[in-house]
């Protein structure tokens, strides 16, 4: 695992107002987020990574009550803006909601009133770089905004930093009714009878009672 601090968060560009050189590097931008109730309290993560993978911003924020959808689009809108104050002209935007990007793309209408005034936003931002590409990012790929997301929640104020999975492990996953998980450690079995209504990013792994994660 890494601990990533939030270096924008003391960007003198950042605070001064001043704009910032631009840079030449294609930045990528994670973008995540959720509700618990949908609509419920709801939390935004973002990270922008340099063009070798390291985080340069990890932010996670909550937001109060909102959608998903909502969430998401907020999430998108802060990974735009710190990208920006980053001096970037070059991006690459990946999110794990295939409608938030769909609608990005132009593929799916932005029927819902409060959604559309949040995709005009983003919008407007993605068109201020130079070039941009927007692209569904799969959830086992997305885990370090999701941590921010569930942080800022879990805690109600916003977060810096956030450990990140080694790129093998896999990020919780729905289960379905009639799953069975076994412990490795003891062999204890938990069936499934009724499947969640969590969304996956809210799930969190089956702990045995003899302390060892169990999915």
């Amino acid at each position: 695992m890494a601990l990533y601090p939030n270096p924008a968060s003391i960007c003198p560009f950042a605070a001064s107002g001043l704009q910032p050189p631009a840079m030449d590097q294609t930045l990528t931008i994670e973008f995540d987020g959720g509700s618990r109730g949908n609509p419920g309290p709801a939390g935004i993560g973002i990270v922008v990574r340099a063009e070798d993978g390291t985080p340069l911003v990890t932010l996670g924020r909550p937001i109060g009550r909102a959608t998903s959808n909502v969430a998401e689009y907020r999430a998108l809108i802060l990974g735009l803006q710190k990208a920006r104050e980053l001096g970037a002209r070059k991006i690459i935007v990946r999110g794990d909601s295939e409608l938030i990007v769909r609608q990005m793309l132009g593929q799916y209408r932005v029927k819902n009133a409060d959604l559309r005034k949040l995709y005009d936003e983003a919008k407007h931002l993605y068109h201020q770089f130079d070039e941009a590409r927007i692209e569904h990012n799969q959830r086992r790929k997305n885990q370090l905004a999701d941590r921010l997301v569930n942080l800022a929640l879990d805690r109600n104020a916003e977060v810096t930093e956030a450990e990140e999975e080694p790129a093998e492990s896999a990020a919780p996953v729905a289960s379905q009714a009639g799953d069975e998980v076994t412990c490795p450690r003891c062999g204890c079995a938990v069936r499934v009878v009724r499947a969640s209504s969590l969304r996956p990013h809210q799930l969190r792994p089956f702990v045995c009672p003899c302390g060892m994660p169990m999915r």
